[in-house]
Parts: C-alpha cells; sequence; structure tokens
C-alpha cells in the first residue's frame, strides 16, 4: 500500500525527534533561530551561504560573543535532504550487509 506524503512526514518526524543529535551537519540544518534575554529572535539563514567552513567559524565566533544574552537557539532542518540522504544511505547499508 503507498504512503501518503503526510503519513510519511509524521513517521519522519516521530524517527528525528528520538534522534539524539550532538553532532549536526550544517548542510542539514536550514535556518537557526536565536531568542535572547530581551526576546528579541534572529533568524540565520544558512541556505544562503556558500562555504561551510567560514559559516561554521562565524556561528563559533557568534555563539562565543552572545552566549550569555543568549535564552534559546532552535535549529529548523532541511528535512527533504535529510530524509533522503539517510534513506539512500539506509538502503546501501542494507544492499551492502546481505
Amino acid at each position: 500500500m503507498p504512503q501518503h506524503k503526510e503519513e510519511s512526514t509524521d513517521y519522519w518526524d516521530e524517527i528525528l525527534s528520538e534522534v539524539d543529535m550532538d553532532f549536526l551537519p550544517l548542510e542539514y540544518i536550514k535556518v537557526i533561530v536565536v531568542t535572547f534575554h530581551d526576546d528579541e529572535v534572529w533568524e540565520i539563514d544558512l541556505a544562503k551561504q556558500s562555504d561551510d567552513q567560514d559559516v561554521e567559524q562565524t556561528l563559533e565566533a557568534f555563539f562565543e560573543e552572545y552566549e550569555n544574552k543568549i535564552v534559546s537557539v532552535d535549529f529548523r532542518l532541511n528535512n527533504p535532504k535529510l530524509i533522503r540522504d539517510v534513506s539512500k544511505r539506509t538502503k546501501r547499508f542494507l544492499k551492502l550487509n546481505r
């Protein structure tokens, strides 16, 4: 029976909510939403960035500079890319380990 898009999204949302992400590659982050103590919210759009190395260094400097002023950081993932890559790697893993 074919899965509907909504069912598939619900399935992946459930899986992703269970994953402990100690390390998250920048390629899977679409937007970082930073909330400060004064209720100001900044959205950092990583989709517009080109060089991961520069982005990583810039983010590290940003979080170091503002760490005492930040209340929360929310990562918005590029779910379609994440789902596609995990599915592809899972299929490859299963194929190679028969």
